[in-house]
């Protein structure tokens, strides 16, 4: 999963090894004083979660892996 824009991270929603679905929220990106919310595109487990409170993250950047 990949930003879709340059911001803050403002909340992680899951955790490593975490089992999700298709859809559900991993974590909530502020850009512009908007929160945009990071969902996995297909169900599966959290592999890596490169993203922490606080962190900034580049556009483009993947953030989270799900298969």
């Amino acid at each position: 999963v990949a930003a879709p824009m340059a911001g803050k991270v403002v909340s992680v929603l899951v955790n490593e090894g975490d089992e999700v679905q298709a859809g559900q929220g991993l974590l909530v990106v502020e850009a512009m004083k908007m929160e945009n919310e990071l969902r996995a595109p297909q169900a599966g487990t959290v592999r890596n979660l490169a993203a922490a409170v606080g962190g900034a993250v580049r556009s483009g950047a993947v953030v989270c892996t799900v298969s």
